[in-house]
């Protein structure tokens, strides 16, 4: 099955287009009341740690060290995932963020994880279950 994962900013007008607007950022945006975002949720869970996100933001880290840090913390807590991917499941999921510059923000890697976790979830759909839960067809009657 294939997913629509949009990205844009939350400055940006909302549009029919957007499907589940989900802002991922743990800051509220500057001078936006929440009315005028149309959000389906603001879910800070998904964002990168306080930390990481100070230490990327005050160019202490690289972007690649910030890549590898926050797939660690994406990677170290799934769950985080499970509310995202629920809407990706429903319709298009639009992941929202306050940062300028979209593909130098966490928006890619959290997209690229929440791809990554449908799929891992939608092969497991597919495999076999277990003899367990057939047991019902195979009665020693028969």
């Amino acid at each position: 099955m294939t997913y629509d994962i949009a990205l844009k900013r939350i400055y940006s007008p909302a549009s029919q287009e957007d499907g589940a607007r989900v802002l991922v950022d743990r800051l509220w945006p500057r001078g936006k009341p929440s009315e005028a975002l149309a959000l389906s949720d603001w879910y800070r869970d998904a964002s990168p740690s306080p930390a990481l996100r100070r230490q990327y933001h005050h160019g202490e880290i690289s972007h690649f060290v910030f890549t590898v840090r926050y797939r660690g913390e994406l990677r170290d807590a799934p769950q985080t995932l499970r509310p995202l991917m629920r809407h990706a499941r429903r319709t298009r999921l639009t992941l929202l963020s306050a940062a300028r510059d979209l593909e130098n923000s966490h928006l890619p890697i959290l997209r690229e994880a929440l791809l990554r976790a449908l799929r891992e979830e939608d092969t497991a759909d597919l495999e076999p279950a277990s003899l367990p839960c057939f047991a019902h067809r195979f009665s020693e009657d028969e």
